[in-house]
């Protein structure tokens, strides 16, 4: 049998550097997409977002005010304008993101202690550029706001720490866990491309039996296989499991230390995740191949299946927070689970074990599709050795 296996293996990868729908889809694409990916975030954050300012206070404070504002990272001051309807004009024309309002006689009520109204107008159609504006508008903001206040309490002669007390009782401190700098290459690229490898080779075995069909090469890999189905899976499946690590090596020991800033070569827990992902998308891919004769309806269901991977996965919209029907659809899906135990052991560098129950449910896809896929091959095997008996 382990003779069968290795034979067959060897055979396959024979297939993969010859076959053009294989090497292509194998060896160069994988490439092109890692570096695709990580050049697309190349800047990493979102910088000097374009920003206006009404200034209707035409005071220092509203000067100062905007000095801040533009050094922050998201914001960078473009023009000054003078009403709400000239704001949406140039948001809709997309030369700024956002705008900032300071009212008449701003100085007066802030020092007088009276509640001011600074308007933020943001372009809320880009949600996470708008967001990043209205964390530093409002960070700057209220601690401009209350540092006037402090200084003025302080010239009345109060000691700094019962005005600081006063002007502010509550004080939060932030700590910005695993990516603190909200670092778009870091967080976004990962992601990307383990949706992207597991799609790749589950779209190179949707052909691997049907193809052999087709070609009608199938006999041969029955005698090599001596008639037993679970030699053809084992050792096509042995294959492609390799050229995953090919793509495993380019990920963790070139792009993720690159543009991620990934450890080099990644880690133990992440090879094994990352192979109960890939052996998962092989039995699958598998699976369907044995059952769907037709290579480009094979094809067409691989497409189906894997595309939508990444929106339902819970990679960038929490899971929890959507319908009961799309958190079913993404559980048929193996990514889902490999992205919950990648958030703990990538980004967050847990140890294996806190990774249990989504290596078990990655796990389960394997053992729910390879004995179907065995049975219906063997199934086709034997019918092909009584034709040809």
């Amino acid at each position: 049998m382990i003779r069968s296996v290795y034979n067959i293996m060897i055979r396959e990868w024979k297939r993969i550097l010859t076959l053009p729908q294989l090497y292509v889809v194998l060896l160069i694409v994988p490439p092109v997409i890692c570096f695709l990916y990580g050049f697309i975030y190349e800047k990493e954050f979102a910088r000097d977002l374009p920003v206006a300012v009404w200034d209707e206070a035409r005071s220092p404070l509203s000067r100062q005010f905007t000095f801040m504002l533009e050094q922050t990272e998201s914001i960078h001051i473009t023009r000054q304008v003078h009403s709400a309807e000239e704001i949406r004009s140039l948001m809709e024309k997309g030369e700024i993101q956002a705008a900032v309002h300071f009212p008449r006689r701003m100085d007066e009520h802030i020092k007088s202690r009276t509640p001011v109204s600074i308007t933020l107008y943001t372009n809320s159609a880009s949600v996470v550029t708008g967001k990043l504006i209205y964390k530093d508008a409002a960070r700057v903001l209220i601690t401009a706001g209350s540092g006037v206040i402090l200084q003025k309490l302080v010239k009345t002669g109060m000691p700094e720490g019962k005005a600081m007390a006063l002007v502010q009782p509550v004080r939060l401190t932030s700590y910005f866990l695993y990516n603190a700098q909200y670092n778009y290459m870091k967080y976004l690229v990962p992601g990307l491309i383990a949706v992207g490898l597991q799609m790749i080779i589950l779209m190179a075995t949707v052909i691997v039996i049907n193809e052999e069909l087709r070609d009608g090469t199938m006999p041969e890999l029955i005698r090599m296989a001596n008639g037993a189905a679970s030699n053809i899976m084992v050792g096509k499946g042995l294959a492609y499991l390799g050229a995953s690590w090919l793509h495993y090596i380019l990920a963790t020991c070139i792009v993720y230390p690159f543009f991620a800033g990934g450890q080099i070569g990644g880690s133990f827990s992440l090879f094994i995740l990352f192979n109960l992902l890939i052996i998962a998308c092989i039995s699958i891919g598998m699976t369907i191949s044995i059952i769907v004769n037709d290579v480009m309806v094979a094809c067409d269901i691989g497409v189906f299946y894997t595309s939508p991977a990444f929106v339902f996965s819970g990679f960038t919209f929490p899971r929890w927070g959507m319908p009961w029907y799309d958190q079913f659809y993404a559980w048929i899906m193996p990514f889902a689970p490999f992205v919950d135990g990648f958030f703990k052991v990538f980004f967050m560098e847990l140890p294996l074990r806190y990774a249990h129950k989504e290596m078990a449910i990655l796990l389960v896809y394997t053992v729910l599709t390879f004995p179907i896929g065995l049975f219906v091959l063997q199934r086709k095997v034997n019918k092909l050795m009584l034709k040809h008996a």
